[in-house]
């Protein structure tokens, strides 16, 4: 697997773990964080990986440039 395709791979669970704490964690109490903050935190940092991969993916292979 390509370091690309994993960021993509990787990005997009993340995001999607964090859709899911930010829509039906809100009523889970915990004494440090709040889940819903988690999942804001953890879809930029998906956004972030999916944004890295498809930046990985259009750009030439390194011995190509």
């Amino acid at each position: 697997m390509s370091r690309a395709s994993r960021n993509l791979l990787e990005g997009a669970a993340t995001f999607a773990i964090g859709l899911v704490l930010r829509l039906f964690a809100g009523g889970v109490e915990l004494p440090v964080v709040t889940l819903t903050k988690v999942g804001v935190a953890m879809m930029c940092v998906g956004g972030a990986l999916v944004l890295t991969g498809l930046y990985q993916a259009a750009r030439p292979p390194a011995g190509r440039r």
